[in-house]
């Protein structure tokens, strides 16, 4: 996939070709490109010979930021960080979270639990990584699927954005390990609780507490771990916390 704006390609990521408009919107937002979905004045989803161009315009403010910007991403489904110009580009601080949101924790494990079956491209390849977003109040969850994580959560980020969704409203569930670039797309969209059924990277953890979210890591059927922010999580039944 070729991310281009005004068809200077920005970023080319390997993808699955599901939600692509998604996937470029959330994209643009989780990287600072635009600020909300509207700012992206045209998208078009065009196919070519050796992959899929998602070819985006914005306004000339935004295009004159993006040129002066002068970062180019190269990455495909690892470490997510690919084309940063220097160390503290890639460990700045995050926004920092404010969402009183609690959780208890019997719900959140249900809501860890009803992911699985939700995952219709992972039933059929066993392959793919989801990104979840879920309302504990109405229960409505909405979940992106992808073979790159960082996509999955990108795709998730545009589709919210698409719906009018507001992120701080509900908790972000994940099928992937977490590293510190989940935890900063995270603290963009505004989630206060991230929950995920693997473990979580150091730095990981450290950028949690640093922008004020509840990490949830290690969800499996016998509990969970808490390793920032655990005052959101307001039952005490099956976690145990680190």
């Amino acid at each position: 996939m070729a991310l281009t704006y005004g068809r200077a390609t920005y970023a080319v990521m390997m993808a699955t070709p599901d939600d692509l408009e998604d996937f470029a919107v959330g994209f643009s937002l989780n990287e600072g490109i635009v600020t909300a979905a509207d700012e992206i004045t045209a998208l078009e989803v065009v196919a070519r010979p050796l992959g899929i161009e998602l070819r985006m315009d914005l306004p000339p403010a935004r295009e004159s930021a993006l040129i002066a910007r002068r970062r180019h991403v190269l990455g495909a489904t690892g470490c997510g960080l690919c084309g940063m110009e220097s160390l503290e580009a890639a460990t700045a601080p995050p926004p920092k979270v404010t969402g009183a949101l609690n959780v208890p924790a019997p719900a959140l494990a249900q809501a860890m639990a009803a992911m699985a079956p939700a995952q219709r491209l992972n039933r059929e390849t066993h392959a793919v990584h989801a990104a979840c977003f879920w309302n504990p109040t109405s229960g409505t969850m909405v979940l992106r699927e992808d073979v790159g994580r960082h996509n999955a959560l990108d795709k998730l980020a545009g589709g919210l954005a698409r719906a009018g969704t507001q992120a701080a409203s509900g908790v972000l569930l994940l099928t992937s390990r977490v590293s510190v670039e989940l935890v900063q797309k995270a603290a963009a969209m505004g989630v206060s609780i991230l929950a995920a059924v693997s473990v979580p990277t150091a730095l990981a953890v450290r950028v949690a507490e640093t922008a004020g979210i509840t990490l949830v890591a290690v969800a499996r059927t016998d509990g969970f771990e808490i390793f920032a922010h655990p005052e959101r999580i307001t039952a005490k039944a099956t976690e145990h916390v680190a």
